[in-house]
């Protein structure tokens, strides 16, 4: 049986950080050009059932964004250290040690051991910029893989393919300047009751701008509620039930386009202390649900959120 072996080297990266060589992000280019990865393995249905990624930051965020743009679920990613600063020969025997049963595998990972592991394995000349990918095809099991064992198909590069995106679906002809699943948001309004009242937890913005509740992109792989329930851990550091009932929805203009968001109650069961708090740098206030719909900066979530109590009230 023909298997497929994908090698992407992380996009472009950032030259520096204050957590050094290993959490250095990728710059707004390595980003889209992970993106547009993805939408090259679907569109050729060459998605895989197995992703392996080295946990530094920048191969980390390739990978998962590469595996969205696929329509993947970015938490099937499994993280492996030995990547991060590999010798070819480590990276040979992760991919050595795979089941049997996988038939596509994707390796994200860094040079020079990415390029040195492909030449070898293809007996041809591999070079990977950033960003860049290659295809080969082998006979057999994994473990079997050596050097001149695999076939090169091709090298992808990211410049090479289409700068915009496909939408609706990758059959769409509209094109946008954003993966297709950016313009379909969640939004959950984390709630309490408290003295018999219903309070609303605001945060600010990123740049403690003005009030917001929890909001993001519907991740492929998980439903509009998940992916709401993310966002609240991330943004403002809340656990709770996200109930299945769309309080509303809105919409807004951003990236040439316009997004749709769902809107969700979240009764919150757990405030994790500041520590535990990814993005403890926003600042958290309980209120009122009227006075949370007044000082929220969206005048239409204002209004959703303003129809919060009653709900609550309906479902006691």
């Amino acid at each position: 049986m023909v298997k497929d072996l994908l090698i992407l080297r992380h996009g472009h990266a950032k030259s520096k950080s204050t957590y050094g060589d290993f959490g250095r992000e990728l710059k707004d280019k390595g980003k889209r050009n992970a993106q547009r990865m993805g939408v090259w393995l679907a569109e050729n249905e060459l998605q895989p059932d197995c992703v392996i990624a080295s946990p530094a930051v920048r191969a980390k965020r390739t990978a998962e964004k590469c595996c969205k743009t696929a329509g993947l679920n970015a938490r099937t990613i499994a993280f492996d250290d030995r990547l991060f600063d590999a010798l070819p020969q480590t990276v040979l025997g992760i991919i050595q040690s795979c089941p049997p049963e996988t038939e596509r595998l994707l390796i994200v990972g860094h040079n020079p051991s990415l390029s040195s592991l492909a030449s070898m394995l293809s007996g041809e000349l591999c070079g990977l910029e950033p960003g860049s990918m290659a295809h080969l095809q082998i006979t057999g099991d994994w473990i079997d893989l050596g050097p001149e064992a695999a076939k090169k198909v091709q090298l992808v590069s990211p410049d090479d393919l289409p700068e915009l995106f496909p939408y609706p679906d990758l059959a769409g002809e509209e094109r946008r300047v954003r993966p297709a699943y950016y313009y379909s948001q969640s939004c959950v309004v984390p709630y309490r009751l408290k003295n018999d009242e219903v309070e609303v937890l605001i945060i600010s913005s990123s740049k403690n701008k003005h009030w917001v509740v929890p909001k993001g992109i519907h991740d492929p792989g998980l439903s509009a509620q998940e992916s709401a329930a993310n966002e609240a851990l991330e943004e403002a550091g809340v656990e709770g039930v996200v109930h299945d009932t769309v309080l509303g929805q809105y919409a807004y203009a951003k990236w040439e386009a316009t997004c749709e968001v769902t809107v969700y109650p979240m009764e919150v069961t757990r405030e994790l202390e500041p520590e535990e708090w990814e993005e403890n740098h926003r600042l958290r206030r309980w209120v009122l649900a009227d006075s949370a719909a007044q000082l929220i900066n969206n005048a239409d979530l204002g209004e959703i959120i303003a129809g919060l109590a009653d709900y609550v009230s309906k479902k006691s």
